[in-house]
């Protein structure tokens, strides 16, 4: 039975996109490869519109990171966090989630590398990876597009939803595998 749900998983994604524009060009008559580069040509306004919005948002991260801001930040926190539970080791990745898919990705890896994908602690990194976004980059990638300046509440809450999404990780990681 796993060899069929793995079999499966494999092709969904290749037949998807092999059916897609096959359905579009036999039974919808849609010139596909036309219909494909006019999307394009419509989708770089787009990119030359957000790109400064995405550099200005990749060197913010960059230069907190890279500045010792992050530890400074995680050395005030530890002693607050550890004894509510929270571990010295997930502490960067629940701090970086909202700002930066890859560092968090990056973090993720090294708990990985450092305790196992099946710890206490790469479970924590997996569950924290899938229940939130990188609320920043979604502002800014989002607000970009259409112009917006000012995001109101818009960080608030998005900030507030991944501060959620760190308790709801530490809680449901501690109720089911710990």
């Amino acid at each position: 039975m796993m060899g069929l749900v793995q079999i499966i998983a494999a092709w969904t994604l290749p037949v998807l996109i092999a059916f897609i524009p096959t359905y579009a060009y036999f039974f919808r008559k849609v010139p596909v490869y036309e219909t494909f580069i006019d999307g394009a040509k419509g989708g770089l306004p787009t990119v030359i519109k957000l790109m400064p919005h995405l550099v200005g948002m990749l060197v913010a991260v960059s230069v907190f990171r890279e500045s010792g801001a992050l530890e400074l930040l995680i050395a005030g926190l530890n002693p607050l966090l550890v004894p509510l539970g929270v571990p010295p080791e997930f502490l960067p990745m629940a701090l970086l989630r909202s700002i930066s898919g890859s560092g968090s990705m990056a973090i993720m890896t090294d708990i990985f590398q450092a305790h196992g994908p099946d710890s206490f602690l790469g479970k924590l990194a997996s569950t924290m990876q899938g229940a939130s976004d990188t609320t920043l980059y979604v502002l800014t990638v989002y607000f970009g597009a259409v112009g917006i300046r000012n995001a109101r509440y818009a960080v608030k809450v998005g900030l507030l939803a991944d501060l959620a999404s760190v308790i709801a990780s530490l809680a449901v990681v501690r109720l089911l595998f710990h």
